[in-house]
């Protein structure tokens, strides 16, 4: 029997890849190996599951079983992978098995940041990064009626819209001057935040967490200002960092995530990266439209034919429906400004552009009721990898 193609990660990229490559291929021996049980979810649905009253059991929309049958794949799960030795295109799990692959993807996906937080309570701050995570943190839930959300990104403003189904009152700190700094211009941040505020969102911008103390079965969260918030929860959502250990050991070319060409190929022969863990060309996207570009060419690559990786213009929606938010970001290095166009109505939404000197549109944002502009805008701003 052929080596099979060995795919490390059962999340969103490795799935994705997989069923990408089964269009091509239907025969080459596929081998999936998961951290977890292995049940298909969509990871990003974790941070508005509760609005939907859904539990992690119910966010399972496959079983690894019905998932193998489909992709005519071998899974196993709860496995680890202890090392990867490159020249012999082995790996070795955990308990010393080795598996000979033909081709090695790493889907590896990312670990939380966790901030130094000093005091008692520090170890019982909770992170939500998979489905186990996930469950662990709605079994907390029953009895609070406020929790600490560190982190004003993407994520972490998810988190805290999504509370608010529960009754539970979110109060969201971080270090930036506003919400969603990475993503948004201080005008657009400023409505959006005035629209969560409206909802029962609360935000303290500008401070960090110092310490958490355990006070019973709460807690008392000190703040850099000298202010002491009282709390049921501390959930953090400061962001995530690509695990690179794995490939790094291995000899393969990190940075902040795991370097891959433009064929998701590593520095390493037959060994490919894609998702949260690669790093292409510098980005690092760790957004649902960068892995489903990433999985088809890398998919058909795998299946014979050499396909270069191009991202489109790829907006990014903010799952908040306080304020519907898509944000289409400039290159890092682009010349221009960000512009409002229109009033800033409630009822209209808010419409942000950042355009070049010679008005060439490079980015955009809208919120609310502009949103409805996705579409239009997105095929008129310039492709994030061409």
């Amino acid at each position: 029997m052929p080596q099979p193609i060995v795919i490390a990660g059962s999340g969103l990229a490795g799935y994705t890849l997989a069923r990408e490559f089964r269009k091509l291929d239907r025969d080459t021996p596929l081998l999936i190996l998961s951290r977890d049980a292995a049940g298909f979810y969509s990871k990003p649905m974790l941070s508005n599951a509760l609005s939907g009253n859904r539990t992690a059991e119910s966010l399972v929309m496959k079983s690894a079983e019905k998932m193998a049958t489909e992709l005519n794949a071998t899974i196993r799960a709860r496995v680890d992978i202890a090392m990867i030795d490159p020249q012999r295109r082995v790996i070795e799990l955990v308990d010393g098995e080795q598996i000979a692959f033909r081709d090695l993807v790493l889907a590896l996906g990312a670990d939380p940041i966790h901030l130094p937080i000093e005091g008692d309570g520090a170890a019982d701050i909770l992170s939500v990064n998979d489905l186990d995570d996930f469950a662990r943190f709605a079994s907390h839930l029953h009895d609070a009626k406020r929790i600490v959300v560190l982190g004003g990104g993407l994520i972490g403003c998810e988190f805290a819209n999504d509370l608010l189904a529960r009754g539970i009152e979110p109060v969201v700190i971080d270090i930036a001057a506003w919400p969603l700094g990475r993503l948004l211009p201080e005008a657009a941040a400023t409505w959006f935040r005035q629209q969560l505020e409206a909802a029962g969102v609360s935000f303290r911008m500008g401070v960090s967490v110092t310490s958490v103390a355990r006070n019973g079965g709460n807690y008392h969260v000190s703040l850099s200002d000298g202010s002491v918030l009282d709390t049921d929860l501390v959930l953090s959502a400061v962001g995530l960092r690509p695990r690179i250990a794995l490939a790094s050991a291995a000899g393969l070319a990190v940075n902040r995530g795991i370097r891959v060409d433009r064929r998701l190929a590593s520095s390493q022969p037959n060994i490919h990266a894609i998702g949260d863990c690669a790093e292409v060309e510098g980005l690092v996207l760790p957004f649902v439209m960068p892995i489903m570009q990433q999985a088809r060419a890398l998919a058909a690559t795998l299946a014979g034919t050499p396909t270069r990786l191009n991202y489109p213009a790829m907006p990014v929606v903010v799952k908040t429906p306080a304020c519907p938010t898509v944000v289409c970001p400039p290159a890092p290095d682009a010349q221009g400004s960000w512009q409002i166009l229109g009033g800033q109505d409630a009822a209209a939404g808010l419409e942000v552009q950042f355009l070049a000197p010679d008005e060439k549109l490079l980015g955009f944002a809208l919120l609310g009721a502009a949103t409805a502009r996705k579409q239009a805008l997105a095929a008129h701003a310039p492709a994030t990898l061409a």
